[in-house]
């Protein structure tokens, strides 16, 4: 009885537990449908101002003010005083004064008013011209040139044949076409066999003939009066028959002379190479090489 009575005497209790941080606080959410109904009220709205904005103007039906009238032109003011034609405006001659000495107007003015008279075209005299000149001239024999017989008798009226003539042998003249004629018609050289023999080089530091100096201009050409012309090598040159011994070392100076004989159509100039300066001083005279442009050709 006592331990029963005991046990009902004492209240019952419920252990807690142990905590050591406090409650946090509590989150708020958000409705997801409110989320996406506000944002497409948003959209609908902003869609909708520049709906309005772009059609403005048709749905409140204002015209707009025209700048620029293009269905009439304005004319300028200058422009409007004038009369629309000249036919009307009576047209002031400026009067002539004595005829001055040397005038050549009336004689002129008559000429022009006179009937054309009956004159050989050009073109056909033109042709007759070539066809005496191609007949008169010689053929590859420069001393096979024959008169024609119907030479004597061209009568005085007709001078532009024989002008058509020395403008040809003017021409030929000037061409060189003798000498070259005189080329082709040169002596043949029929031996076959050379009485020379194979010569030593004179030193084995030695330029022989066919080899390039490069060189680079210092002062230019001027084909009106001949002058002097100075070069500057620009590679070294070595011998030629080993190539391993320096003989023109880049630097050096080449001195020389051009012909300003130059006809017309020509445009080039010919030059040559008398002297040869290295850098030590020393120097050498070249009996007038002749010089080349870059392409090789003289």
């Amino acid at each position: 009885m006592t331990d029963q009575s005991l046990s009902g005497s004492t209240p019952s209790t419920t252990a807690q537990p142990f905590r050591l941080r406090s409650e946090g606080p509590r989150v708020t959410r958000l409705s997801r449908t409110v989320l996406i109904g506000g944002t497409a009220l948003g959209l609908i709205l902003v869609c909708g101002a520049v709906l309005w904005a772009l059609q403005g103007d048709r749905l409140r039906s204002v015209t707009p003010q025209e700048l620029y009238t293009t269905d009439r032109p304005r004319m300028a003011d200058g422009l409007a005083a004038l009369p629309r034609d000249y036919t009307g405006v009576p047209r002031d001659v400026p009067p002539l004064g004595p005829p001055l000495p040397g005038d050549l107007g009336r004689p002129i003015v008559a000429a022009q008013g006179q009937p054309a008279s009956s004159s050989p075209d050009a073109e056909q005299q033109r042709r007759a011209q070539e066809t005496e000149a191609a007949r008169i001239s010689r053929l590859f024999a420069p001393g096979n040139r024959q008169t024609p017989s119907g030479a004597a008798s061209i009568p005085a009226s007709q001078p532009s044949n024989s002008a058509a003539a020395s403008s040809t042998d003017e021409a030929a003249v000037q061409n060189g076409q003798d000498r070259k004629l005189a080329f082709m018609n040169a002596p043949v050289d029929r031996s076959t066999t050379s009485s020379d023999r194979l010569a030593r080089p004179a030193s084995p530091f030695v330029l022989q003939a066919g080899a390039v100096i490069p060189a680079a201009l210092i002062t230019g050409l001027r084909s009106d009066l001949p002058g002097q012309i100075t070069a500057q090598v620009t590679e070294n040159v070595y011998d030629t028959p080993t190539g391993g011994a320096l003989l023109i070392p880049q630097g050096a100076r080449l001195i020389g002379v051009y012909d300003s004989q130059v006809t017309f159509g020509q445009s080039r100039l010919l030059l040559v190479w008398t002297r040869l300066l290295l850098p030590n001083g020393f120097s050498i005279v070249l009996e007038r090489q002749p010089g080349a442009d870059s392409s090789g050709q003289a």
